[in-house]
């Protein structure tokens, strides 16, 4: 299962927009995509609620997964873009 590990660097963490393109770009992609925190809660990113629930802030690190197939690199880029945007 492809991962990436990000540390959030969006100003104010995770909250609603950044959430708001995670979950647009996870129901986008044809396999579940999960959030795993580092005590171990899980979310699939298909859900607003769940992902705002984790109350995610800047300089948080947290995994994103999802099954593999051939854009699975390219959506856990474009989400790790979201959660650390570079510039």
């Amino acid at each position: 299962m492809p991962t990436r590990r990000v540390t959030i660097t969006a100003a104010h963490g995770a909250h609603a927009r950044p959430v708001a393109e995670l979950v647009r770009l996870a129901l986008e992609h044809p396999a579940p995509v999960y959030l795993t925190t580092p005590d171990g809660s899980v979310v699939d990113l298909s859900s607003v609620l769940s992902v705002m629930e984790l109350g995610l802030a800047e300089g948080d690190e947290v995994v994103l997964g999802t099954a593999s197939s051939p854009d699975a690199e390219s959506v856990l880029d474009a989400m790790a873009g979201v959660l650390a945007p570079r510039g």
